[in-house]
């Protein structure tokens, strides 16, 4: 059929055309950006962390006697939960990644300079790195003689007094581009630092937008308040057994304690990932919703022109068109609307894009993005209007004519 009684149609329908238009570029510039933030947060979701997540368990100490010495406790405590069979390492921390309690510092290289970025602080006992598992890539590890206490001063000063520091491989490539980084100085607080050795990779105790979530540094300080959390590395199957037991040791040792989150690392990312995976199963539903809308709205639209049309249908019938004539009819013209409807839901989600950049630190919505979404909408027209335009055709030429 020729597009001239095509377009004509559709003029005679602006207004109804125009609704189906605004609905496909809404859509389209939603999609987009869901699709965006969806693809995000699941990446997020699986960054590896640089620990041995299918060794490590770990369980909060709070102890309710303050006159007691919490390094001796801690060095106590320790010795006897190396002690378990099947512990392979054990350490007393205050940070790990994904529980949350991230302590951060700028960053400078320079006596008294700007801080260059923001770093995690990771602070531990002898044998941290160890029962973290994380993989030393360049020079060594901590000496005995360089641990201090935390609070060797006073409000958390105990980062003057560090001599050392291990760092990541994504940090030391920030702060010394194309550099050795081992030996150099970096300025935490006032005092310098000498960066001893580097670590693959390590996430941050708290995730954030952008590209620094492996900026962090491990520190040689004794964790020395009441409160700690008790790490343990284990062979995979017996991280329930070594909690179990972590916790009757402890108990054991000094029942005026309390002991809390007693959990293996994976369920410690799932706790942490669990509001991501809400709001992904929203956004979900929501853009499978919107989608099923526009399809509703298609077929929907397309099977009111269909009943409109049945004697025009059958008197281009009659003359010659044949049946795949009218179905290329139905679905030439849901293509010319749906397109029409991209093209602007394409300037829209760049709109939109931006404005989520400025306001959620979304990134930039990727350029593929957009023929993916374009060609989903325009498959999904055409699985809408394939029903309503197989009717169509279905119309024999002389029930056609005599109807009205």
């Amino acid at each position: 059929m020729p597009h001239i009684p095509m377009l004509a149609s559709l003029t005679r329908h602006k207004l109804t055309v125009l609704l189906l238009v605004l609905q496909v570029a809404l859509t389209c510039a939603i999609v987009c950006n869901v699709a965006l933030m969806i693809a995000g947060r699941t990446a997020q979701m699986r960054w590896p962390s640089g620990v041995a997540e299918d060794e490590l368990a770990m369980i909060d100490s709070a102890s309710l006697d303050d006159g007691s010495s919490p390094l001796a406790r801690h060095a106590a405590d320790l010795d006897a939960l190396r002690g378990i069979p099947g512990v392979t390492a054990a350490a007393a921390v205050d940070a790990l990644p994904f529980n949350g309690n991230n302590w951060g510092n700028g960053i400078a290289t320079a006596p008294n300079g700007p801080a260059r970025l923001v770093a995690s602080a990771f602070n531990g006992t002898p044998g941290e790195r160890q029962a973290l598992g994380l993989r030393l890539v360049a020079g060594r590890d901590f000496r005995p003689d360089e641990y201090v206490p935390l609070e060797s001063a006073h409000d958390w000063d105990g980062i003057n007094h560090v001599p050392a520091t291990i760092v990541t491989r994504a940090l030391a490539a920030q702060l010394f581009p194309g550099q050795d980084p081992l030996g150099k100085l970096v300025y935490p607080g006032d005092k310098p630092v000498r960066i001893v050795g580097v670590v693959d990779r390590l996430l941050r105790p708290a995730l954030e937008t952008g590209d620094g979530n492996e900026y962090a540094m491990l520190f040689p300080m004794l964790p020395d308040d009441s409160n700690v959390t008790y790490l343990l590395r284990t062979a995979p199957l017996q991280r329930e057994r070594v909690l179990k037991q972590a916790a009757e040791v402890l108990n054991r040792l000094d029942s005026d304690r309390i002991l809390r989150h007693a959990q293996t690392f994976a369920q410690l990312r799932s706790d942490y990932f669990r509001h991501d995976r809400t709001m992904l199963g929203l956004l979900l539903a929501a853009a499978a919703g919107l989608l099923l809308v526009t399809a509703v709205g298609i077929a929907g639209l397309a099977s009111f022109w269909v009943q409109q049309r049945r004697r025009a249908i059958g008197i281009r019938r009659a003359i010659g068109a044949t049946r795949r004539d009218v179905l290329f009819y139905f679905q030439a013209e849901n293509f010319l609307i749906v397109g029409g409807g991209i093209v602007l839901g394409v300037a829209l989600a760049c709109v939109l894009n931006l404005a989520l950049m400025q306001h959620y630190e979304l990134p930039r919505l990727p350029l593929p993005y957009l023929p993916l979404v374009a060609i989903a909408l325009w498959l999904l027209g055409q699985l809408a209007v394939l029903g309503p335009a197989l009717r169509a055709a279905a119309v024999p030429p002389v029930v056609a004519t005599r109807t009205e």
